[in-house]
């Protein structure tokens, strides 16, 4: 009973991880990469489709991004998701192509991101606590109805303590790696 709630809170804590990373992937750094543009939504025959699924996003160069949309009518539709979308991108279409170029972040651009990174950060943590929160209510609740011994709540309460420690120290590592990667000039 323990094992299961220590592994639901492990996947809780997994999932906290996984938002964080998607969220760090939105905050561009000065060179181009495909993840940047996985937030865009295109108006594919009515629906929001992610972009990735009417298109293929390569890297051109160090600096520049290439689109190629799997069907010639929606270039257009592209190129004005990509600049209606908050990532503050101006595309070029030729016809064939849409080109980005991924401009040039100022210090105090890389400061609001860094800033937006921790921000990012610090929800993924908390995410975490509450995962540990649950859990431990959980280990209290069997302690209440006399279905598990108090030693067996420490055990598990200390074992969902480590678990969280862990996952803290992942997601400080993730924010260290994130603001030497926007700080890199």
């Amino acid at each position: 009973m323990i094992d299961e709630i220590k592994s639901d809170a492990e996947k809780r804590m997994k999932k906290s991880l996984e938002a964080l990373t998607s969220a760090f992937n939105k905050i561009r750094t000065g060179r181009a990469h495909p993840s940047i543009l996985d937030s865009v939504l295109v108006n594919y025959y009515g629906q929001d489709t992610p972009l990735r699924q009417v298109a293929s996003v390569n890297v051109e160069d160090n600096r520049t991004l290439a689109v190629s949309a799997y069907e010639k009518q929606l270039m257009p539709v592209i190129e004005k998701a990509i600049m209606m979308s908050d990532l503050g991108l101006n595309p070029s279409n030729n016809g064939d192509i849409i080109r980005i170029p991924m401009p040039m972040l100022t210090q105090e651009t890389r400061k609001d991101m860094v800033k937006q990174a921790r921000a990012d950060a610090e929800h993924g943590k908390v995410s975490v606590r509450n995962a540990r929160r649950d859990a431990n209510s959980v280990v209290k609740e069997l302690l209440k109805e006399k279905e598990i011994t108090e030693d067996d709540e420490r055990r598990a309460e200390d074992e969902i303590q480590k678990l969280t420690d862990r996952y803290i120290a992942e997601i400080d590592k993730m924010l260290k790696s994130k603001e030497e990667d926007l700080m890199e000039v």
